[in-house]
């Protein structure tokens, strides 16, 4: 059965979880803030219901509790790092913190993160950014059993790297683009698997290349003992920017490509590569607020298309989703607080 919790709540119930699986107090309440965060944003793929995985890649020993991110290379614009398999939000934020410093400095700010466990919704380290009145733009690939299929394919060979690009605006909310370049995310499917619910038609192929509806097969291990996968947004377009992204995130940051067999291991490592602007040292300030205005008031004034909602901006639904789950909680599947509290008891919390 469903559960309906409030952030607060939901957020104490996951950082018990992380503190007894090794973290500090600190670290367990920054990660559980991050996911919650995530669930407050309509995004359930990157929330709480990350955490059985969580506490078994630290079982595993592939997720080391309370580690930081340490300098490889220290070039000024250029910063190499390695986030040491710690939590992704933490390392993650503190290469952020480390890259935005450096944009501030120098105007921009080249930052490659190798090692980093899960990241989780990049479009958080976005948000930092454009807090800050920076621009910044980010290339990720993913380290884990591969599952969505190259254009043409008929087997995962690489997986969701997702693309992230966040613009402050003048007066006016940011603009936040953050997507998996495969049609829908992977924790998309999950979810859908243990809501018993059909994926949509043209998302994913089976095991054996053909296409389906079913979201299990890229949960669950099928009965010829491999996997289904997900299919690459916009045909080769996406494809492309998939193959960007593992070769940006993670050959150039010196992360890792997949290229081996799948495996069965829990924990997700990610490679990150970070582009960090400073608007006000590129010359253009004034120029780009007056004509981000511009342009931006120009495009709200197109016409609603029949049966939408009418023109809306990227951020602009996370924004409306953390208002509402503000308000109203936020609902989690019973199969996924199932996985949750089993988790939990793996570390001795019980519920």
């Amino acid at each position: 059965m469903a559960v309906t919790l409030q952030s607060n709540e939901l957020e104490a119930r996951v950082a018990s979880i992380l503190q007894a699986a090794g973290s500090s107090a600190q670290e367990a309440r920054q990660v559980a803030a991050n996911l919650v965060l995530a669930n407050l944003s309509g995004h359930d793929s990157h929330g709480v219901g990350m955490v059985p995985r969580y506490v078994d890649a630290v079982l595993e020993g592939g997720l080391k509790p309370n580690t930081s991110v340490t300098t490889t290379l220290d070039g000024g614009a250029l910063l190499t790092l390695d986030g040491g398999q710690g939590y992704g939000q933490v390392v993650g934020v503190q290469a952020m913190e480390l890259a935005m410093e450096r944009a501030r400095q120098h105007g921009t700010c080249v930052m490659a993160l190798a090692r980093s466990h899960h990241l989780g919704r990049i479009g958080h380290f976005a948000e930092m950014a454009v807090a800050r009145g920076l621009v910044s733009i980010h290339f990720v690939n993913v380290l884990s059993r591969p599952i969505v299929a190259p254009w043409g394919g008929g087997d995962g060979r690489f997986g969701t790297n997702p693309c992230c690009i966040g613009i402050p605006l003048a007066g006016a909310q940011p603009f936040v683009l953050d997507f998996a370049t495969s049609r829908v995310a992977q924790g998309k499917m999950r979810v859908a698997h243990n809501e018993r619910r059909r994926a949509d038609p043209g998302l994913l192929i089976d095991e054996s290349g053909h296409p389906t509806t079913d979201p299990g097969v890229v949960v669950v291990q099928q009965p010829k003992g491999g996997f289904g996968a997900l299919l690459p947004f916009g045909e080769h377009k996406g494809y492309g920017l998939a193959l960007a992204c593992e070769l940006l995130g993670g050959a150039l940051t010196g992360s890792g490509t997949w290229h081996r067999a799948p495996d069965s291991a829990r924990s997700v490592y990610n490679g990150m590569l970070a582009v960090v602007i400073d608007p006000a040292k590129l010359g253009t300030a004034a120029a780009f607020e007056q004509e981000a205005a511009a342009f931006m008031e120009w495009l709200r004034r197109s016409p609603p298309a029949p049966g939408s909602e009418g023109v809306l901006i990227a951020g602009e639904p996370e924004r409306a989703a953390r208002e509402a789950r503000r308000r109203d909680g936020i609902v989690i599947d019973g199969a996924t607080w199932g996985e949750i509290l089993a988790a939990g008891e793996k570390v001795g919390v019980r519920d």
